[in-house]
């Protein structure tokens, strides 16, 4: 430390004894002490929202789990992570508003999925365990395993690994994933490991695991194979198996293994949803251990 730094500091502590400053001490003990101080300029993401008691029943299904440190919800389709579109779309990052604390905090997001993708997402109730979780993350601590139907089962093996890198594409105001070289000045690398399910001649049930977070990395690759996940038009999935339409993406975050703030290694699970049984029992795929999911 610098003397001049060091003077500064010897200083300040000095005015802490002064008359003046015990006296501005007793002025506010006796107006009733030190007042909370609140930002000026909220972000965006801590303004607080007022939910309608449909909005909280809906997050509040959702919750499949929660201690002391974290809650795991089971998110629906055509439900953004965070963002979304239109003044009056509530988000599941809005909804966490029904569970904010008398302090104004509400708890926060860990990790996204995409808006037609269904299944777990974890969420931290409070600051440690998010910067807890969110340095696990970083490290490819956590564990994700996806279940999915797609079509043009034929060029699927029973299991193999996706090892192709993707780059970001902006078109207008939607992003895409889009395979490219591995030389290309914004590759990323990208790697998911698949097994399947089940099949028959029209469909298959996978699941998938993917090693990397890139943008929309198991439906990319899925799509690379030549069997799209179905209710994908983005990225070529059928519209109908079955003789039935399908009407969102097939896609189902069913579990997460990560390391719990608290010690110790956690996994959260996500019932898989009707629409999902529903096609696959139309398609007569055995869903096996995902059946009680």
């Amino acid at each position: 430390m610098t003397p001049k730094k060091q003077d500064k500091i010897n200083r300040k502590k000095a005015s802490r004894h002064s008359p003046q400053h015990q006296a501005a001490i007793a002025r506010r003990d006796a107006s009733g002490g030190r007042k909370p101080q609140t930002p000026k300029h909220l972000k965006a993401i801590d303004r607080p929202i007022a939910l309608s008691e449909e909005s909280v029943a809906l997050i509040k299904s959702m919750l499949v789990y929660e201690d002391a440190e974290i809650m795991g919800f089971n998110k629906i389709y055509n439900l953004s992570s965070q963002g979304g579109r239109g003044p009056d779309f509530h988000n599941l990052d809005d909804l966490l508003w029904a569970f904010a604390k008398s302090n104004g905090k509400k708890p926060r997001l860990i990790h996204r999925l995409d808006r037609d993708t269904s299944g777990i997402i974890l969420v931290a109730k409070t600051k440690p365990a998010a910067s807890f979780l969110g340095k696990a993350m970083i490290a490819r601590q956590f564990h994700k395993t996806y279940l999915l139907v797609v079509s043009n089962p034929h060029n699927l093996k029973d299991r193999g690994v996706i090892d192709v890198p993707l780059r970001r594409e902006d078109i207008g105001r939607e992003a895409y994933s889009r395979v490219c070289e591995a030389d290309h000045p914004d590759a990323l690398e990208s790697r998911t490991h698949y097994e399947v399910v089940s099949r028959n001649s029209e469909a298959a049930l996978v699941v998938a695991k993917p090693f990397t977070g890139r943008m929309h990395q198991i439906r990319v690759h899925m799509a690379h194979l030549g069997c799209p996940i179905a209710g994908d038009p983005r990225y070529g999935g059928a519209l109908s198996l079955g003789g039935g339409a399908v009407k969102r993406l097939m896609l189902h975050a069913t579990e997460l293994e990560f390391p719990h703030p608290a010690g110790g290694k956690k996994t959260l699970s996500a019932p898989v949803h009707e629409d999902i049984v529903r096609l696959c029992a139309n398609l007569e795929l055995d869903m096996g251990k995902f059946a009680q999911k």
